[in-house]
C-alpha cells in the first residue's frame, strides 16, 4: 500500500479549505491538515512535515509571500513544494505565464478538483525528480508586494512578481 502525501492547505477561508480538505481526502491519496491562521502557518508545517503546501496569497495580516519565505527559511522546509492558490490572479493570466509566477506553481481560484489534483502531483513529480524552480530557496524579488505610489494603481502581489525586473530574467 502506498503511502498518503501529506498536504498543508493555508489559507484563511475556512469554508473553502474544508471543502478541498474533503475532496483530497476523497481523492484517497493525500493526508490533509488545514491551518487557517496563516501566523502559525510554519508551527504546523514544522509539525506536520507536508510534502506540499497549498498557500493563498491574500489574507488578512499576512500575505502569503511572506508566509512562504518563513517556510524557505526554515531547514526543514526549505525544499517543500509551494503551490500558491488564490483568486489574486485570473485564470488567463496564469495561462499565459504556464501556471508559473515568480518562480512559483500558481493555481487560480475557483478551480476544479481535478486540476488541483493534476496540479499537486505535477508538483509532487518535480519533487521526486529532484528538479525545482529557479527561486526554490527565496522568494520572488518583488516580495509580493510593493510600496503604493501616490497616483498609481496598486498591484496585487502576483502583479509584481510579474513585473519584478530580477526575476523577468532568470
Amino acid at each position: 500500500m502506498t503511502k498518503k502525501k501529506r498536504i498543508l492547505i493555508v489559507d484563511d477561508d475556512v469554508a473553502s479549505t474544508r471543502l478541498l480538505k474533503l475532496n483530497l481526502e476523497h481523492a484517497n491519496a493525500y493526508e490533509v491538515r488545514v491551518e487557517n491562521g496563516p501566523e502559525e502557518a510554519l508551527a504546523t508545517a514544522q509539525d506536520f512535515q507536508p510534502h506540499l503546501i497549498i498557500l493563498d496569497v491574500m489574507m488578512p495580516r499576512i500575505f502569503g509571500g511572506d508566509v512562504a519565505a518563513r517556510f524557505r527559511a526554515d531547514e526543514t522546509l526549505r525544499q517543500t513544494p509551494i503551490l500558491f492558490f488564490t483568486a489574486a490572479v485570473g485564470k488567463r493570466r496564469v495561462a499565459e505565464h504556464d501556471g508559473v509566477i515568480g518562480g512559483f506553481p500558481f493555481l487560480a481560484k475557483p478551480a476544479d478538483l481535478q486540476a488541483v489534483i493534476e496540479c499537486i502531483e505535477k508538483q509532487l513529480s518535480r519533487q521526486m525528480d529532484q528538479t525545482s524552480f529557479c527561486r526554490s530557496d527565496r522568494v520572488c524579488h518583488a516580495s509580493f508586494s510593493l510600496p503604493a505610489r501616490p497616483g498609481v494603481q496598486s498591484r496585487s502581489p502576483a502583479t509584481a512578481m510579474l513585473n519584478c525586473p530580477v526575476c523577468a530574467e532568470e
